[in-house]
């Protein structure tokens, strides 16, 4: 039997520890502040800014977005980071990506307090977590982490291979698993004979960006297999997974919807009020 990973109970645990921690831990002067950037006006990048904000203000933070235009140059979008980098009452900042043609996003997040670096995708926020030292953490690779501990996975000493490359998952994906004890692999969708390799693993994080990329012929019997992708199909969202081909096959499968997805906004929410308790401890000393 394949066992579905349920995404949205876990997230509904962590927004509800976050609830409890603001309500018991700070005023409504003082609740952690999150300002989601946004600069243009690409749809899908809206849609998940709107949702990240109902949140905000779902779980009593304050909600302190700002909007840029499509036209901002580089030095406007800086100067808008750099203003709430001086805010005090922002507790964290999360600069909404892709960004439109032109504007060097990897410059413009280094531009934001490790403090405040809500996404976890800052250099030194890299650094920390490459050196496994304490620091906030990229919020979907952060979210795999406890999809996993939530199921009782093994990962110290599991063969775990992530299939994905990128700053915002793959690279930080390997590393958390790594610093959990994890035998790590990372592939991608050019690895010569990548079912020779995914076949290996007892945990299988797949984030290609690759509409059904990985299916059967990938996966080793009794794995878990957690899908990161995301695609919008005439019928309905689907992964880089081919799900319903892994039932009876892998032990474990995350859902798309409702697996990874509702986790990345609820550890996001998790960091801000980190944020918020570090920025009251450094303010303290």
């Amino acid at each position: 039997m394949t066992r579905w990973i349920d995404g949205k109970s876990v997230a509904r645990r962590i927004q509800e520890r976050v609830a409890h921690d603001i309500a018991t831990s700070f005023t409504p002067d003082t609740a952690p502040g999150l300002a989601t950037v946004l600069v243009g006006e690409d749809p899908a990048s809206a849609v998940y800014v709107a949702s990240k904000r109902r949140t905000v203000r779902k779980l009593g933070m304050r909600d302190l977005h700002r909007t840029v235009p499509s036209s901002a140059s580089h030095e406007e979008v800086a100067t808008v980071i750099d203003a709430l980098a001086q805010d005090p009452s922002v507790s964290g900042i999360l600069l909404q990506l892709p960004l439109p043609d032109g504007l060097d996003a990897a410059a413009l997040i280094d531009r934001i307090p490790m403090v405040k670096d809500v996404d976890g995708l800052t250099t030194l926020s890299a650094g920390l977590l490459a050196r496994d030292q304490f620091g906030l953490r990229p919020c979907t690779p952060a979210g795999v982490i406890e999809l996993l501990d939530s199921e009782g996975v093994t990962i110290d000493g599991a063969n775990a291979v992530v299939v994905g490359r990128s700053d915002l998952v793959g690279r930080p994906m390997a590393q958390m698993l790594m610093n959990r004890d994890a035998t790590v692999t990372v592939a991608h969708k050019g690895t010569v004979d990548l079912a020779a390799v995914t076949r290996a693993a007892d945990v299988l994080v797949v984030a290609t960006g690759v509409r059904g990329l990985i299916g059967p012929e990938h996966v080793k019997p009794g794995a878990t297999v957690v899908d990161v992708g995301i695609h919008r199909t005439s019928e309905g969202l689907v992964g880089d997974v081919r799900a319903r081909e892994l039932v009876g096959h892998a032990k474990r499968l995350t859902p798309v919807p409702g697996g990874v997805g509702p986790m990345t906004i609820a550890t996001l929410m998790a960091n801000t009020v980190k944020a918020a308790e570090w920025a009251r401890e450094l303010n303290h000393r």
